[in-house]
């Protein structure tokens, strides 16, 4: 009955048009599959400045990854997707107590969609593997 509910709510949203899957906050990573736009909450930092914390969308879930050893340098072979933005808007923060030469300007993103794909610097912070 409890997946019955579940697919009701799922068929309720895509018929209400919603382009981003919603997940709830009593929602825990080891039980969703899959990438989508959550909450998010940090503390804005840069140097001449005060902190200041800001809530925002970011991308979260678990992404289908895979590795295979090979014979040949370098051993293994790796394929590893992330949860990262499919689309997003940038927004700008003014920092409180900033020295006379310093911007208080902090710029950000806002998820305003995910997806798995492989990372991209740019606008994530990537591991190296």
């Amino acid at each position: 009955m409890h997946l019955h509910r579940i697919a009701f709510s799922f068929f309720l949203l895509l018929v209400a048009g919603a382009a981003v899957l919603c997940v709830t906050v009593t929602t825990t990573l080891q039980g969703f599959r899959g990438c989508a736009v959550r909450e998010f909450s940090f503390v804005a930092q840069k140097p001449g400045c005060k902190g200041l914390r800001i809530t925002t969308e970011a991308c979260w879930g678990r992404c289908h990854t895979w590795e295979k050893p090979v014979p040949d340098p370098p051993y293994i072979h790796r394929h590893h997707r992330v949860c990262t933005y499919n689309r997003s808007r940038h927004m700008t923060a003014r920092l409180p107590g900033c020295q006379p030469d310093v911007s208080p300007l902090y710029h950000y993103p806002v998820a305003l969609e995910c997806h798995c794909d492989v990372c991209s610097t740019q606008d994530t912070e990537c591991e190296t593997f």
